[in-house]
């Protein structure tokens, strides 16, 4: 395999894993086993992104200074941030594309039909384990994971064209959805979260989304 290829397959294993970690975050509230296994976790320092770098750094001072009641202060501020819990109106950054365009602020409203239509094209099925609208914001980026995953193995595959379809499908859908409404949520989190861990978690998710945008568009160039 030449360097290139492998360098590109570390890249997407890397990218795989963010959308991986940033959905679960988003999903539900932090458990102890995912708590501890974030601990041991090492965040970089410089990565060329200002945004990630600040939620990197945010998420280590929080994780080093957990305490035995870390795991409630989360719980409460999840509930928080995004159920509207305990705030002022029930206001919250509700993590569902529709809210943050439908002019009537809804769930379940035209651009969860939208990315509905695009997981049934790409063969995916709704499971009973998935309770929420298909435009939480937990699906939307574990549907980037997906088509992550597909391109990295029409990568190893040496299958250029599916390589290129799917690099395609992964910055149309990152345009048309993820960076269309994620830049709202992440500015209702920093103003609801009470948290480091959730002002982290919105500052890496814009911030890899610019990272996501830059790499998308160089290697639909070449």
């Amino acid at each position: 395999m030449a360097e290139k290829t492998i360098s590109l397959v570390s890249i997407m294993e890397g990218r795989i894993a963010q959308y991986q970690f940033l959905s679960r975050l988003f999903q539900r509230e932090m458990d102890e086993d995912y708590f501890t296994s974030m601990k041991t976790m090492r965040f970089p320092l410089n990565t060329g992104n200002s945004s990630v770098d600040e939620g990197y750094r945010l998420f280590h001072s929080y994780l080093s200074n957990a305490w035995e009641r870390t795991l409630e202060d989360l719980e409460k501020d999840y509930l928080r941030v995004f159920l509207g819990s305990n705030t002022t109106a029930h206001a919250a950054a509700y993590p569902y594309e529709s809210v943050h365009t439908s002019p009537e602020r809804l769930i379940m409203q035209e651009a969860r039909d939208e990315v509905l239509l695009l997981y049934r094209a790409a063969g995916l099925a709704r499971t009973d384990r998935w309770k929420d609208g298909e435009d939480h914001v937990a699906l939307e980026l574990d549907f980037e994971r997906i088509l992550c995953e597909r391109s990295l193995k029409a990568v190893n595959d040496n299958d250029d064209a599916a390589a290129h379809r799917l690099f395609t499908e992964q910055y149309n859908f990152l345009l048309d959805h993820l960076l269309n409404w994620v830049p709202l949520l992440v500015e209702a989190m920093e103003k609801f979260a009470k948290t480091d861990f959730y002002r982290a978690l919105a500052r890496l998710t814009i911030g890899f989304l610019e990272v996501e945008k830059e790499f998308l568009e160089e290697i639909l160039e070449e």
